[in-house]
């Protein structure tokens, strides 16, 4: 399916080996339970670069924008566990977008994901987002893809918060973000070069230089699946 919801939280980062296998079972078994807990989460999904790489990438997909400024999540941005506390140092060169949904076609979970970090050139708005919707209806259609889903950043109105002063009040944001999902990795790779390449972005309206990774499936989950152990951590 599509999408859950009408806003979502992406985010990459870097994750040096030494410290991988804490930061994953804390994500999984402690991050992920506490998320999901909060009104409006509703799902949470971890990506492995695909080449093995230290890249990783989170999408949670909430039912609205204003989950991202609702009391229950600064209530958890403002007061980590010491466990988060002693993880968010080794979130390095984290970017982080709280997004809008602009359009969203087909799957949104698959084995591999595509990420592309773009914007759009000075009034190339409406251009490149007709363009992209377009181009959606063919590509979850192809062997071996399954969904395109854009997004938009738009930050919402609250101050910083102390998860983000213990990872060096250094976060980045992608204007735009475009996911590409499909189960097929050669079909990923090609896609990436070809049909969402940088020359046919540039001409439906991008701004050159996009940022791209390719991903693999580690972890989702929704609310239901971690709610016992959500409800003991609260």
């Amino acid at each position: 399916m599509a999408l859950l919801g009408k806003a979502a939280l992406a985010m990459w980062w870097d994750m040096a080996e030494p410290a991988r296998a804490e930061i994953e079972h804390w994500h999984a078994h402690e991050h992920f339970p506490e998320r999901l807990a909060i009104p409006g989460f509703q799902r949470a999904s971890r990506w492995r670069s695909a080449d093995g790489g230290e890249g990783v990438c989170v999408l949670y997909e909430l039912a609205d924008h204003g989950v991202l400024s609702s009391a229950d999540y600064l209530a958890r941005l403002n007061a980590p566990s010491p466990w988060s506390t002693r993880m968010m140092p080794h979130h390095r060169h984290m970017v982080r977008s709280q997004c809008r949904v602009l359009d969203s076609r087909g799957a949104s979970m698959a084995a591999q994901l595509l990420t592309i970090r773009l914007s759009p050139a000075p009034a190339r708005d409406d251009d490149l987002r007709v363009a992209l919707r377009a181009l959606a209806d063919e590509i979850v259609m192809q062997p071996g893809l399954t969904g395109l889903h854009l997004l938009r950043h738009e930050t919402p109105p609250i101050a910083q918060t102390t998860e983000q002063q213990l990872r060096g009040l250094n976060d980045r944001y992608a204007d735009w973000v475009l996911l590409a999902c499909g189960y097929d990795a050669a079909a990923m790779a090609a896609l990436s070069d070809g049909a969402l390449g940088d020359a046919r972005l540039t001409a439906m309206g991008a701004e050159p230089g996009v940022e791209r990774g390719l991903y693999a499936l580690a972890y989702s989950a929704l609310p239901g699946d971690v709610a016992d152990v959500g409800a003991a951590l609260a």
